[in-house]
């Protein structure tokens, strides 16, 4: 099964670029703009500018040109022949047009034409391929924004439930509940729920900043992400989607078939060519004595076959063969990579999955149980280093859930990367 994304909106994206440096509250927003300003997405088009470009020098070789000359000059002559009319000094003028039109290039053009619009297809796939690269990196960076914020959350929570630990313990030291050592262990949780919460406010500021170099954007309020997409129902079949349709693999191919034709392109180097040839001169001269005109008219054909090259067509021709087996074994490389990103992010995703159901369900045994000691706590059954336990036990718990289901969104888009499949949503 292939899903697919649909295409932003334009009007979405020429939003952004009139907001300038306005926050972006959805992920559709935050794609949008990364699209619209990333330069090394940038660079990748004017690539496929370029290909385009190839194109047409290659059809130029098949059409007609046009050459225009002129001269004009003096000359002094002095001879003793009896018959010369030119002796002294003469001025000299002359013009000449000659269009040539190829008839037979031994299939260079043709071969030419074709390797060019090899190269644009693989300069607009790798164009996909790094546009889907920017969206997968923009997906990872607003899930890690979300994350990273959740984090300080519930750190600072932590340090907020530690503060009230630490005054609990000093107030039943103070009536000879506890000992003093109780009072130290409290303190010791806090001073580390502190340290932990500077750590995640520092992750933070470098998501922020990773988030901004992507989108040109500055995170504010980061609305929840949408559903996962539909994704492949098996592992066979996800696999198969990805060796048709992964960008990276449809490049290849289309490097290769490029290869094939610049074979071609060097074979017909040392085949005959035939070219049509107009030529159009008119030349005057004036003397003391005279002045003479000349005017000529020509359509020939000229063919020409090359005898000895000095060995150059034969190595361009194996040049070319050469690079379309590197071109060959570079697909034989991307359909193992291609395989193994798919496999890792379907393990991947199955695994949070998972990840997120214990997480979620020691969430709430972590929350009875710091509830329990607390209470037997209060009764001398339990210590304030079993509370400070539970307590800990239940914050972890609380960041696995933020972290898998982090990981769990971008698993799946891997998946869909990995795939070809990974293109801007529709913004809402």
């Amino acid at each position: 099964m292939r899903t697919k994304f649909r295409v932003l909106a334009s009007t979405a994206i020429a939003t952004l670029l009139i907001a300038g440096h306005a926050s972006a509250e959805t992920l559709e927003d935050a794609i949008a703009g990364a699209i619209a300003t990333n330069p090394q997405l940038e660079a990748q088009r004017v690539q496929s500018e370029i290909a385009r470009e190839s194109l047409e020098q290659a059809r130029s070789r098949g059409r007609p040109t046009v050459t225009a000359g002129a001269s004009a000059g003096y000359q002094y002559t002095d001879t003793n022949s009896p018959f010369s009319l030119s002796n002294g000094d003469s001025q000299a003028l002359s013009a000449q047009v000659q269009a040539v039109q190829p008839i037979y290039t031994g299939g260079r053009v043709a071969a030419g034409v074709r390797q060019a619009t090899a190269g644009i297809d693989a300069a607009e796939a790798q164009y996909d391929a790094a546009e889907q690269d920017l969206i997968l990196q923009v997906v990872t960076g607003y899930m890690n924004v979300r994350r990273d914020r959740e984090t300080v959350s519930i750190r600072q929570n932590n340090v907020d439930v530690s503060a009230e630990q630490v005054r609990a313990a000093e107030d039943r030291f103070e009536v000879g509940v506890v000992t003093r050592t109780d009072v130290s262990l409290a303190k010791a949780r806090y001073e580390g729920a502190r340290a932990s919460l500077a750590g995640a406010e520092a992750a933070l500021e470098t998501s922020i900043a990773n988030y901004t170099l992507l989108t040109g954007i500055v995170p504010a309020d980061l609305a929840p992400p949408p559903p996962v997409p539909m994704l492949p129902a098996s592992l066979e079949e996800a696999t198969q989607i990805g060796l048709e349709t992964n960008p990276d693999m449809i490049a290849a191919r289309h490097s290769e078939r490029a290869a094939m034709e610049a074979i071609e392109v060097a074979r017909a180097q040392g085949r005959p060519s035939v070219n049509l040839v107009g030529t159009a001169q008119t030349q005057e001269s004036f003397t003391s004595a005279r002045n003479v005109q000349q005017s000529s008219l020509s359509a020939v054909a000229q063919g020409s076959i090359p005898i000895m090259t000095g060995g150059l067509v034969k190595s361009q021709t194996k040049a070319a063969r050469l690079q379309r087996d590197q071109a060959r074994r570079q697909i034989d490389l991307l359909d193992r990579s291609i395989r193994a990103q798919v496999a890792a992010a379907w393990f991947g995703y199955e695994a949070t999955q998972r990840a997120i159901e214990a997480s979620k369900r020691q969430v709430d045994a972590a929350e009875i149980a710091y509830d329990g000691a607390k209470e037997e706590l209060a009764v001398g059954v339990r210590t304030t280093l079993d509370v400070l336990d539970q307590e800990q036990q239940l914050f972890e718990a609380r960041l696995a859930v933020v972290q898998a289901e982090r990981d769990a969104y971008v698993a799946a888009h891997q998946l869909l990367r990995a795939t070809g499949q990974l293109s801007a949503p529709l913004a809402q």
